[in-house]
């Protein structure tokens, strides 16, 4: 029975995990301590509902990603701060519905929080959306930095996922703090081997990703 029990066990590990392809980790299997909020896994989102694929909070990314990741990490507990993370692997599945939902002119509900000065119809023009992302390929992450005792959010100088100039990297007209608050998360991460997306504060990706080439579909769960 004890045998029994134990390959139950070790069966339901091995089945729990490998559902991801190879490669890929749960994050949280390496940084335990790592603070995630996955937001299209909510209704906090520019779209207003949970969004296709997101299954559960469980980050996932590739093996490099995670490990670079946790670099990061050490470097900010070392001043009382750590990464909070709000996406990573996405799959194209969530990219499809961010294009209905985008194709969709008059689902305009979240508007004057996400997008109050461009026009949805725009949103494609303008790189807010694409038919391809980089987070599918497992190696890209949206990521803050929160106070080690509060567990506050640093003031950015725009909220996640906002679409406009204000989420730019280097947009001048925000307040000194929310300038040095951005040149610190733009430092640690660049260290540690990841690429920011100008046009968004939170967007970074390992430099040398594992899969450049390979856009995954499976389900975050």
């Amino acid at each position: 029975m004890k045998y029994n029990i134990m390959f139950l066990f070790v069966f339901f590990c091995f089945g729990m995990f490998a559902q991801l392809p190879e490669g890929f980790v749960y994050v949280k299997t390496i940084i335990p301590d790592l603070e995630v909020e996955l937001k299209y896994h909510t209704e906090n989102n520019f779209v207003g509902k949970r969004v296709d694929g997101y299954q559960s909070n469980k980050l996932i990314l590739t093996k490099e990603s995670a490990l670079a990741l946790k670099k990061v990490q050490k470097t900010l507990l070392d001043k009382n701060l750590c990464l909070k993370v709000y996406d990573g692997y996405r799959p194209q599945r969530a990219v499809n519905h961010f294009m209905a939902w985008a194709q969709d002119l008059n689902d305009t509900i979240n508007k004057a929080y996400y997008y109050p000065d461009v026009d949805k119809l725009n949103l494609f023009a303008e790189d807010y959306i694409a038919t391809r992302s980089g987070h599918s390929k497992g190696s890209t992450v949206d990521v803050t930095i929160i106070d080690g005792n509060t567990g506050e959010a640093l003031d950015m100088g725009s909220t996640y996922d906002f679409f406009g100039k204000a989420s730019w990297t280097d947009y001048n007209n925000i307040t000194d703090t929310q300038k040095v608050n951005r040149k610190l998360l733009l430092e640690v991460m660049t260290k540690h081997g990841f690429v920011n997306f100008y046009k968004e504060w939170w967007h970074y990706t390992l430099k040398n990703e594992p899969f450049p080439n390979t856009y995954f579909d499976f389900p975050v769960k």
